[in-house]
């Protein structure tokens, strides 16, 4: 016959299974200690301090008066619209957005425009329970307010792998590029490190990388991070589940370097009530602020939150109401006639 056989093929390939085989057996070895260890997944780099930022006001304190009205036409696949109004802050001009959100098992989306003619738009992508591609995108008349940012996200059995690109160009690969790695250690410990590459212009790269630590109890009853960056700063955080009702949590930033030695410890504690959420925080630069979120009825909420900076002799107010109204009836709302 004019080709070879199975027997000759497989001859002629056995010194190089011979040659691979040591590395075979190792790797195999290697995946089945792991997997008797049952290491968690520690989650991304990005989420490091996910509790301790849902326990605190920082991203949730707001000044003035500030009004979210939601329609939702569609539950499955989930379809909103909302209409959001500011008004009277301190900080920011009078303002108006309007903002669509639509998701399913496999994508979400949202977008928003506001009175400036400003568009900032989220697209996530879910290929596998795994793998999650994610982009960003705003436009805007101001120069250099334009953004575009590609991600993709991946978590394993034990680790979680991070890249993301903002502004890049194909043309000359300028731009800022992210990576970032996170890998369970032992059951509560993790470790990891996150590297950034910025490129401004095609000549000139700079480049920085950032080292995490994740501490997690057994029970999940409290979690402990730190972030190491570059040059000497420094931030720790400590969450805690005092009770079902009731989270604490504090942050600790320190900036060691040679034009600029500064530290900031901020407190803050969460109260999750039946129908309010209360939230309350301290730091040491004397700003002490409170937030309440009380749900009168399901589709009506009033908020309410305040901050006073005693060294600076300063406060702010602000005031909100949430509105939510449907279009589908009880039936298609999956509640009882």
């Amino acid at each position: 016959s004019p080709y070879p056989s199975s027997s000759t093929k497989s001859s002629a390939w056995s010194p190089f299974y011979s040659a691979v085989s040591p590395f075979t057996r190792t790797y195999d070895r290697f995946s089945q200690w792991r997997s008797d260890l049952a290491l968690p997944c520690p989650g991304s780099v990005e989420n490091l301090q996910k509790e301790v930022k849902s326990t605190h006001l920082t991203h949730f304190i707001f000044d003035g008066a500030r009004a979210d009205l939601t329609k939702t036409l569609s539950t499955n696949p989930a379809f909103q619209v909302t209409h959001s109004f500011n008004l009277a802050s301190q900080s920011a001009p009078p303002s108006y957005n309007f903002g669509a959100v639509f998701a399913n098992d496999q994508v979400f989306m949202q977008g928003g425009v506001d009175h400036e003619g400003s568009v900032n738009a989220r697209f996530n992508k879910g290929w596998t329970p795994n793998l999650v591609t994610k982009m960003q995108a705003q436009l805007s008349s101001q120069a250099g307010h334009n953004m575009i940012q590609i991600e993709n996200d991946y978590s394993g059995r034990d680790y979680n792998l991070n890249v993301k690109a903002i502004n890049p160009s194909p043309a000359d690969f300028s731009g800022i590029y992210v990576g970032s790695y996170l890998q369970s250690l032992t059951r509560n410990l993790a470790l990891g490190f996150e590297t950034m590459v910025q490129r401004p212009t095609p000549d000139m790269t700079e480049l920085s990388t950032s080292y995490v630590a994740k501490w997690t109890s057994t029970d999940k009853n409290w979690i402990a991070t730190a972030l190491l960056q570059q040059p000497g700063i420094l931030q720790a955080t400590y969450w805690q589940k005092l009770s079902e009702k009731v989270d604490v949590a504090a942050d600790l930033q320190v900036i060691s370097a040679p034009t600029r030695r500064d530290a900031v410890a901020t407190l803050g504690a969460k109260w999750d009530l039946r129908m309010s959420t209360f939230r309350a925080q301290l730091d040491s630069t004397g700003k002490v602020s409170a937030l309440l979120e009380q749900r009168f009825a399901p589709t009506f909420a009033f908020i309410i939150g305040g901050e006073i900076d005693h060294f600076k002799n300063a406060a702010k107010i602000g005031v909100g109401v949430m509105i939510e109204s449907s279009s589908l009836t009880p039936e298609e709302m999956g509640m009882p006639p």
